[in-house]
């Protein structure tokens, strides 16, 4: 009992912490500089200098100052060299559908260029809003070498096309079409009825979001939002690969990363060779544009198949949420099984497959996909493995985490990116329809345990959206998410501007948990970096006053770390260095993870959600227990349907 009232004085403690030491982000504070956009990637604003403009905006000024002014808060929030530009329409003749003009090239960010551009910007004519994003488009770089980029036109209106040549809408659609690292974000800028439709319109079909803004706060508030989601895109890396609609003609792959894409209710195969004994770890991550539309059921599958028809294990990762698309991670592996009689546990071909599900009025866009294929050869002949760990242990809701002074650190963009964090408070801002990467070192007998707190923030007055969600998920070294549904934790809160925390965590590491039977613990058989994720719902920009929300993390890695996966094995000296995950001495061969083959579908919502479990004939047991004989393989047929 006198345990639980220390811990509830260090959430009160806590709480109290992020309140005070969350504060807004000024709006022209610059953005800490983050790994350096993809080649191609790149930003262009269009803003309507039409006639309204000239307008009064409600408080004294005109629409055409608010806007000079919202352009220079976004610039000055813009990380340093991330490609930006500025086109105008309605700004040079008093009528005409035609006057269009690029007021500065896109390219490294010149905030004092766009800023003079800007300023020189006088409001006379007409709306050509489709000529002007069909133009826009060939503003932006593209892409070369096979990079894969983040390219957005950001349009600015307070009124809707008045030329209606080319429709704005199906200019959207068409350019949305043309690639999949290009969207159109909106921001109606005192807009209603038939304007705001139109502009809507743009957004869903140009793959974007709209955002509205009804008065000059709102529009400085949005802007940032949208330009600093554009430069904060998910940092890509990878081989290209296309994969097949079908088994015949997949192109094969060996372990690494790579890149491809993905459109709606469609499947990708990848072909590999396997032997009979090693562990094959896939996973694949599709990064949507931030926001957009996405049913809750709207579902990425990854399987592993062999044969004619077996599935040697397959997993289904969920959105689980209507409010906006965020990265969704699915993993998968093929263990062999301990008796070596399964279905799968021969030599030979094997497919890797990739399946998307989509609900009718979901984004029709194609997804770009980053997939990561790892080996991992058995142990060492004669090492005999340490003890399974199913259990949280230490690491459950009850554990004691760091209450110490929080230090900044900026969160990552993705995997690729993950900021490495060590035990300690860790405080960090977050965008609405956001997600910030970490990662986390991990070793054999220790496990990860964590709290995520989104801080209280002034809230717009009378906001539309009475709630949102924060959520955060954690993926071992191999990108299996292991922190949703059926486990200890769940993994995503209310928020509705007030604070609001959650908390998370594995289990001890142990190279036989493979062997287990949980879906949040088998997969957490390999030391290594662990990442997380954090995330915040894009209905928070409808909440927060402040364009960022302020969050911290209090992390804690549990447990004294073992030299190897081995019974028996050493504590680590402190001050000595973590081995990698190539070949050592510790009895493995090479890197890895895995996932057991047990008859089990896991259903997750990703990031956020729930885990689903198909097949299991018994609730899980919370009891250390040795590893099943047979490895629960006997039967081909893993996995199962939607």
């Amino acid at each position: 009992m006198a345990h639980r009232r220390r811990r509830g004085a260090v959430a009160l403690l806590g709480g109290l912490l992020l309140a005070l030491t969350a504060a807004p982000l000024p709006a022209t504070a610059a953005t800490p500089a983050r790994t350096p956009a993809a080649d191609g990637s790149g930003m262009v604003m269009v803003l309507d200098s039409s006639g309204s403009m000239a307008e009064d905006d409600g408080s004294g000024s005109t629409r055409i100052a608010a806007a000079r002014k919202a352009v220079g808060t976004v610039v000055d929030a813009l990380p340093d060299g991330y490609p930006t530009g500025l086109r105008v329409y309605g700004a040079d003749k008093p009528k005409g559908c035609a006057d269009t003009r690029l007021a500065q090239p896109v390219a490294a960010l010149d905030r004092a260029g766009i800023k003079r551009a800007v300023a020189r910007v006088e409001p006379k004519g007409d709306t050509p809003i489709g000529l002007s994003l069909r133009k826009a488009v060939g503003d932006l770089p593209r892409p070369a070498g096979g990079s894969l980029g983040k390219r957005t036109i950001l349009l600015i209106s307070d009124g809707e096309d008045n030329c209606q040549a080319p429709p704005p809408c199906k200019v959207a659609a068409q350019l949305a079409a043309s690639g999949v690292d290009l969207h159109i974000d909106a921001i109606g800028f005192q807009v209603a009825g038939k304007t705001r439709a139109q502009l809507e319109c743009i957004a869903k079909a140009g793959n974007g979001r709209y955002y509205d803004a009804p008065d000059a706060k709102a529009l400085a508030r949005q802007l940032q939002r949208a330009g600093q989601l554009s430069a904060d895109g998910y940092r890509f890396k990878g081989k290209q690969v296309r994969g097949k609609a079908t088994r015949s003609g997949a192109p094969g792959i060996v372990p690494g990363q790579y890149l491809d894409s993905i459109g709606p209710n469609e499947e990708r195969y990848y072909a590999t060779d396997l032997d009979a004994a090693s562990t094959a770890d896939f996973s694949a991550t599709v990064v949507p544009q931030s926001g957009a539309a996405v049913d809750s059921l709207d579902a990425l599958r990854t399987r592993i198949a062999y044969g004619t028809d077996s599935a040697c294990d397959s997993t289904t990762q969920l959105f689980g949420q209507h409010e906006g698309a965020t990265p969704l991670t699915s993993g998968v592996s093929r263990v062999p099984s301990q008796s070596g009689t399964g279905g799968c546990d021969k030599a030979g071909r094997y497919w890797l497959v990739v399946e998307r599900k989509a609900a009718k009025g979901s984004d029709g866009a194609r997804w770009p996909v980053e997939l990561t294929f790892h080996v991992e050869h058995p142990l060492k002949k004669g090492t005999t493995p340490a003890q399974s760990e199913p259990e949280y242990g230490a690491g459950g809701k009850d554990a004691t985490l760091p209450s110490t002074a929080p230090k900044d650190v900026t969160g990552g963009t993705g995997f690729n990116d993950a900021r490495t964090l060590h035990p300690g408070v860790w405080r960090d801002k977050v965008l609405p329809a956001q997600t910030l990467w970490y990662k986390v070192p991990v070793g054999w007998g220790q496990q990860l345990r964590y709290d995520v707190e989104f801080a209280n923030e002034p809230t717009v007055k009378g906001h539309s959206a009475h709630t949102s969600y924060g959520g955060t998920q954690v993926y071992t070294p191999f990108r299996v998410p292991v922190g949703s549904g059926t486990g200890e934790f769940s993994p995503h809160v209310t928020y509705n501007g007030r604070l609001a925390s959650l908390s998370m965590g594995t289990v001890p590491v142990a190279w036989t948990n493979r062997y287990e039977t949980h879906p949040n613990v088998i997969p957490v058989h390999r030391n290594g970096d662990f990442y997380i994720a954090v995330t915040l719902g894009a209905r928070a920009s409808e909440i927060a006053e402040n364009p960022q929300i302020g969050v911290v993390l209090r992390v804690a890695v549990l447990g004294k770390e073992k030299s190897g996966p081995q019974a028996g094995a050493d504590a680590v000296k402190a001050g000595v260095p973590r081995g990698d995950s190539g070949p050592s001495a510790d009895g493995t061969q090479d890197g890895g993870g895995g996932w057991s083959t047990g008859r089990v579908l896991a259903v997750a919502v990703g990031g956020v959600g729930v885990l689903l479990l198909a097949g299991l004939a018994a609730a899980y047991v919370r009891a250390r227990r040795t590893p099943r004989a047979g490895g629960g393989n006997s039967d081909p047929m893993r996995g199962g349907s939607w």
